[in-house]
């Protein structure tokens, strides 16, 4: 393996523990974990908004009202994937979650960016994943 393979799955997994871990705070009620982990400039599309969220201001300020309202009891990454270029990072994955809202199916790509030493996301975007085919195990 050369050293940009090496850097790659370095970097693939420390992008994966980052959102995990937040991941694993947010299903406690905790939006902290992504907070800590999202640039000042970022930009954030969820499906129970009409527009775009500028901003680590506002993208606290959506996540106020829900603090300590969702509680996950199991949830699993689906094919999570990052692409690395340079010192951008996409993941791509679909999250299933189980939990006080009932069972939950998303996509998710989050846009990481090298800011000095640590990795931030830039760019969020969460959609409905379509509804499960009865009978079909995915």
């Amino acid at each position: 393996m050369d050293n940009a393979s090496e850097d790659a799955a370095g970097i693939t997994s420390l992008v994966v523990g980052l959102e995990r871990a937040a991941l694993d705070r947010w299903g406690k009620g905790d939006p902290e974990g992504f907070l800590e982990i999202t640039a000042p400039d970022v930009t954030y599309f969820d499906p129970y908004l009409e527009q775009r969220v500028d901003g680590l201001s506002g993208l606290t300020a959506w996540y106020e009202p829900i603090r300590g309202k969702i509680r996950i009891d199991s949830d699993e990454l689906v094919d999570p994937r990052v692409q690395v270029s340079g010192d951008t990072a996409i993941l791509t994955m679909r999250y299933n979650s189980r939990g006080g809202e009932g069972e939950m199916r998303w996509n998710c790509t989050e846009v990481y960016q090298r800011r000095g030493a640590h990795w931030k996301i830039v760019h969020s975007h969460w959609s409905f994943t379509k509804p499960a085919i009865p009978g079909s195990t995915a």
